[in-house]
C-alpha cells in the first residue's frame, strides 16, 4: 500500500463516524467525532455534524465506542528469542489483534528484521512499523545471542559503526559489558548520531549511565542497585562470586543479597538518581509484566494453564516451560514471599519516576517465557497504573512517549489530520478504566481496517498455526 499525501481535497477510504475520539496527550474526548482516512493517512477529524463522509468511502459507525491511537511496544524480540523461523505467522497477528501498531525490536539478526519490516511495509503481510537494534553489543561470554562481542574501546567503535552502516534505528547494550568498551559505545554512539539503549551493565551504576547519554533503560537494571546505601559493596559482591560453590550455595548466597538490597534502600540515593533521570532524560522502559511473570514469578502468578497459550507453538512453549520450571526451582515459600517484596518495590519506584517527571514507554520483553506477544502490553498498561500512573499517564506511554522518544510525532501519536492512519477502536474509555483497552471493536493499521471478524480471523490464524508447530 503507498502512502498518500495529505491533498486537498483528498480521496476517502475508511470514516469512522459518531466516535469519541480520546485526545491522549491531554487526556480530553471529543464526542461525536468523524474522522477520514486517505489510504494511509488521517485526513480530517471533526464533529460528525459538520464532516460528510464522501461517497464510496467505507464506513465504520462508531456510535457508543472510543478511538484512541495505535499502541507501541517499545521492547519486544520479533526474532531473537528462540521462536521458530514462522513466527511471524503468530507474533504479528497476535500484535495487531491487540491493537499494536509500532514496535521497538530490542535484540535480533539485522537481514531478518529488514525482511520482515519489508514484507510489512509493502502491505504483503499486516503488521506494526518496526523499529530496530540488531545484535546486542556485550561483553564476554555474552548474555544473549544474536550478540558482537566488544571489550577493548577500538571493537566498541568497529561494532557501533558497523551496525550503524547496517541500518540500525538504535544500539542495545547489554549486561556483561565492562567499563572500557560501554563508555566508548556511548561516545561512538554520539559521534555517529545514534542513540544507545538497553541494560545497566553489572559493572558500571545507573547514574553512570544516565550521564553517558544512554537514552533508555530497560527493565530497571541497575535501578533499585543505585537507590541502595550499600550500592558499592552490593555490586561488589554481584561481581565477584565465590568460586566452586554449588547451585544451592549461588541461590543461598542470592538470597542474602537481595535481602540486603531491599533493607538497604535509601530514600535520598533514590531522590537523587531519580533527579538525574529526569534531567538528563533518560527514558525508562521497566517491563513490569517481564518481572512480575518471569523475574519474580511465584507459584500462584505463573501461566501453567493459560487459555493464551493457545496462540503459542510448542516449541516456544517448551522454552516458556524451561524457563519457568528454572524460575521456581529450588525456591522456598520465603523466596516467593520476598518476590513479592520484590514485585511492590518495582512498582513503587516506578510510580516515584512518574511523579519525579521521568518519561516512561511501555514495553514487554515479548516472547519471553510468560510474555504473551500482544496481551503482554495490555498487562503492562494495566502494571503502569497499579504502580501509580494514571489510565491517561499508561496511554501515554504506549502512544505519545514512544512518538516522541522515536521522534515521529509529526506522524503518530495522537489522533490529527496528516498522521498515520493507526487506530484502535474500543467498546470502552480507558482514561475510565485501562482495562477498556482490552475491549477492542476494531483496528485500523496504516489505512487499513480489521474489524471484529477480521481481529478474531488473525487470532484463529495464530492459534492454527500455533497447534501446526
Amino acid at each position: 500500500m503507498t502512502l498518500a499525501a495529505c491533498s486537498a481535497p483528498p480521496f476517502v477510504t475508511l470514516a469512522i463516524t459518531h466516535v469519541t475520539v480520546i485526545d491522549v496527550a491531554t487526556g480530553t474526548t471529543q464526542p461525536d467525532s468523524t474522522v477520514l482516512i486517505s489510504d494511509s493517512h488521517i485526513a480530517r477529524v471533526g464533529p460528525s455534524s459538520s464532516v460528510a463522509v464522501p461517497r464510496g468511502a467505507k464506513t465504520l459507525d462508531g456510535s457508543g465506542q472510543f478511538l484512541i491511537p495505535g499502541l507501541a511496544d517499545m521492547h519486544l524480540h520479533l526474532t531473537g528469542s528462540g521462536e521458530p523461523e514462522g513466527s511471524r505467522e503468530f507474533f504479528l497477528p497476535l500484535l495487531i489483534a491487540n491493537g499494536i501498531t509500532t514496535v521497538r525490536d530490542m535484540g535480533g539478526r539485522v537481514d531478518v528484521l529488514k525482511k520482515l519490516r519489508r514484507e510489512v511495509d509493502s502491505g504483503e503481510r499486516p503488521g506494526p512499523q518496526i523499529f530496530f537494534t540488531g545484535p546486542y553489543l556485550d561483553g564476554n561470554p555474552p548474555s544473549f545471542q544474536p550478540s558482537i562481542v566488544v571489550q577493548k574501546a577500538s571493537e566498541s567503535v568497529a561494532a557501533v559503526d558497523q551496525l550503524k552502516a547496517d541500518g540500525v534505528d538504535f544500539i542495545k547494550v547489554q549486561s556483561r559489558l565492562q567499563p572500557e568498551a560501554y563508555f566508548a559505545i556511548a561516545r561512538q554512539a554520539k559521534k555517529q548520531e545514534i542513540r544507545f539503549v538497553g541494560h545497566v551493565p553489572d559493572s558500571i551504576t545507573a547514574a553512570q549511565a544516565s550521564d553517558a547519554g544512554q537514552a533508555s533503560i530497560e527493565h530497571l537494571t541497575g535501578v533499585l542497585l543505585a537507590c541502595s546505601a550499600r550500592e558499592e559493596e552490593l555490586r561488589r559482591r554481584q561481581m565477584s562470586p565465590p568460586r566452586g560453590e554449588t547451585p544451592a550455595q549461588a541461590k543461598a548466597r542470592e538470597r542474602i543479597w537481595e535481602r540486603d538490597l531491599l533493607d538497604s534502600f535509601s530514600k535520598e540515593r533514590a531522590a537523587a538518581l531519580l533527579k538525574k533521570f529526569a534531567e538528563n532524560n533518560t527514558w525508562q522502559v521497566p517491563t513490569l509484566v517481564l518481572l512480575m511473570d518471569l523475574a519474580y514469578v511465584t507459584p500462584t502468578t505463573a501461566h501453567h494453564n493459560d487459555p493464551r497459550l493457545k496462540f503459542v507453538p510448542e516449541s516456544v512453549r517448551e522454552v516458556w516451560d524451561q524457563g519457568r520450571q528454572q524460575a521456581l526451582q529450588g525456591r522456598s515459600a520465603a523466596d516467593f514471599e520476598f518476590r513479592t517484596e520484590l514485585r511492590k518495590r518495582s512498582l513503587q519506584i516506578v510510580g516515584k519516576m512518574d511523579a519525579a517527571g521521568i518519561p516512561i514507554m511501555a514495553g514487554t520483553d515479548a516472547a519471553a517465557p510468560n510474555v504473551f506477544p500482544g496481551f503482554g502490553l495490555q498487562e503492562e498498561l494495566s502494571y503502569l497504573v497499579l504502580a501509580g500512573l494514571t489510565p491517561q499517564q499508561a496511554l501515554r506511554s504506549a502512544t505519545v512517549g514512544p512518538a516522541e522518544f522515536l521522534n515521529r510525532t509529526e506522524t503518530q501519536g495522537t489522533i490529527a489530520p496528516g498522521k498515520r492512519a493507526d487506530l484502535v477502536l474500543l467498546d470502552g474509555n480507558p482514561l475510565d478504566d485501562i482495562t477498556n483497552t482490552q475491549h477492542i471493536r476494531a483496528v485500523v493499521v496504516n489505512g487499513k481496517a480489521f474489524e471484529r471478524n477480521g481481529l478474531d480471523q488473525l487470532l484463529n490464524s495464530a492459534a492454527n498455526f500455533a497447534a501446526r508447530h
